[in-house]
């Protein structure tokens, strides 16, 4: 198919996810650049996106999440996994749990120290400043002005408190802005809504700016690989409808589609790894072995209790007591309906030698057989998600074949490394002990999963191999820095093509101390400014 020749922009953006959107918004804002933002999915907008609860709705939405999977691996039991990602103007901010973290001080030191000069947590902090409308209590390193809100968790139920409180027994801190000075210690998360609705990043940044002559955001417009020529990308080839078009970029391509899709991408754009590319019948525009490898994940387990008393989500969400909580929800933006992924958070060190935590609990009052279809059981009761926090193990992901429509093959190699292991089924133990306290009692019937059978470190890790799943993290496929193994460099250039960056969180060279998005959400922040510099010295 020939393609048909469409018009010229200064920047071209190829992903409207969490990334593109700031992006977007950040390079059209001074008139002088014209921005085409293209994204694969639509508009994002459906009933269940504002409404915080609604995740579990689009986690099962092909609409709204391409629904990877990942390949069979012995080191968890051969089972598939689902990974999602989002798809629409938004990305992953339209399904994800809406959990903030930053991360710790010493991740981005650790970027810095393998040569990721720039990204320091100095160099990042002003930027995590200059996104965050911060509405808490918080030290004067958070942000109150940004265009991205985050609240603390509005509802705070019986059980949640009597948790924190059991890990105060066990001898951990209360703490109650982990995105402060220190991560230890255990309250209630921070969340991106805004009166009890879900703020993605389209609405905080895309939406205000799409009113701008200069920029121009086409949804349903999937690209099929970056054209280059004389070792620049003149810009890229993509399909609307069934017809292929071709816009040229002045100044470069910005690759924001996220870790799964941005190597994909670049593999698919003959960029990569010339035995991976061979064996997919892509011809090799550019050999940059670093292309999906590197790929970093946090692995979570979930464990589950039943519950003494009628006070968690199971029975508050059937019957009359879900139309009570929908009707409270629509009347005052309050109320279950605003809850996500996570109620009450943990940051706990398995070591005591360690800098800083290196697992992190998500509690809620709920529990489920399937975390991938979060389907709530009738009875009572609660579940505790443990993740190591700076996994050591590293997967791939790479093209399967030269078609685009065909999903790529996703290889996260969990449990891998013995440091893995061995934090996983220390912070298994950990979660057991906090919930065995007194606080505990009058709500702890008994363990389901992994139960009282599980003793013993293999059973511990069997536990982990039968039943993890990735918590939505994916990063590092094209990973930052200095060395012939990197692909982008400190200023996010792919190294040896012309006009061309990635920022997303492929670019991380090891995985934040949390959830991603804050993080992704600072690159991109932090992008605008390198790319507006590079552009005005072209």
């Amino acid at each position: 198919m020939t393609p048909t020749t469409s018009e010229a922009y200064d920047h071209v953006i190829v992903g409207g996810g969490t990334a593109g959107c700031v992006l977007a918004a950040r390079l059209s804002e001074d008139g002088r650049r014209n921005v085409l933002l293209l994204e694969a999915g639509g508009e994002g907008k459906g009933f269940w996106i504002p409404i915080p609860a609604g995740f579990s709705k689009l986690l099962v939405n092909p609409a709204f999440n391409w629904r990877f999977w990942s390949e069979p691996e012995e080191a968890t039991h051969n089972r598939r996994i689902a990974i999602p990602r989002g798809k629409g103007l938004g990305g992953s901010t339209l399904i994800n749990g809406m959990i903030y973290v930053r991360g710790q001080a010493q991740d981005f030191d650790g970027w810095a120290q393998q040569g990721c000069t720039g990204w320091s947590f100095d160099d990042v902090l002003p930027y995590f400043r200059k996104l965050e409308a911060f509405d808490g209590e918080g030290d004067g390193s958070r942000g109150r002005e940004g265009p991205f809100p985050v609240t603390g968790v509005r509802e705070h139920p019986e059980i949640a408190e009597a948790f924190i409180a059991a890990a105060g027994q066990a001898g951990y801190p209360r703490n109650r802005d982990y995105n402060g000075l220190t991560q230890d210690g255990f309250g209630y998360y921070q969340v991106n809504q805004r009166n009890g609705r879900r703020i993605t990043a389209a609405d905080a940044y895309l939406t205000p700016a799409r009113q701008r002559p200069n920029l121009r955001v086409l949804t349903g417009a999937h690209v099929l690989r970056v054209d280059l020529k004389g070792g620049r990308a003149t810009g890229v080839t993509y399909r609307v409808d069934g017809t292929e078009h071709q816009v040229i970029a002045r100044h470069g391509v910005i690759l924001t589609a996220g870790a799964i899709q941005t190597p994909h991408l670049l593999e698919l754009s003959g960029i990569g790894d010339p035995t991976v590319l061979a064996a997919a019948g892509i011809a090799v525009r550019h050999e940059l072995p670093g292309v999906g490898a590197n790929y970093i994940d946090h692995f979570c387990t979930r464990m589950n209790w039943r519950v003494k008393l009628p006070v968690t989500l199971n029975e508050a969400t059937r019957g009359w007591r879900l139309g009570a909580a929908v009707a409270q929800y629509f009347l005052t933006r309050k109320g279950i309906l605003t809850l996500g992924t996570g109620l009450a958070h943990g940051f706990v060190r398995t070591r005591p030698d360690l800098e800083g935590p290196d697992v992190q609990y998500f509690f809620m009052h709920a529990s489920y057989a399937n975390a991938a279809e979060r389907k709530l059981d009738r009875e009572p009761g609660m579940t505790i998600g443990v993740t190591q926090l700076r996994p050591e193990s590293r997967g791939t992901i790479h093209l399967h074949a030269p078609d685009p429509d065909v999903p790529p093959a996703i290889r996260p190699n969990f449990l891998a490394a013995l440091t893995d292991q061995q934090c996983m089924v220390a912070g298994m133990k950990i979660a057991r002990e906090i919930v065995g306290q007194a606080s505990m009692d009058p709500y702890r019937a008994y363990e389901m999963a992994p139960g009282g059978t599980c003793q013993s470190d293999a059973n511990w890790l069997a536990f982990a191999r039968d039943n993890g799943q990735t918590i939505y993290h994916a990063c590092g496929t094209a990973r930052m820095g200095r060395s012939s193994d990197s692909v982008v460099d400190p200023n996010l250039r792919v190294r040896g093509i012309e006009g061309l960056w990635v920022a997303d969180a492929s670019v991380m060279p090891t995985i934040v101390s949390g959830n991603t998005q804050a993080a992704v959400l600072m690159i991109a922040e932090k992008a605008a400014d390198l790319i507006r510099t590079d552009s005005l010295a072209a």
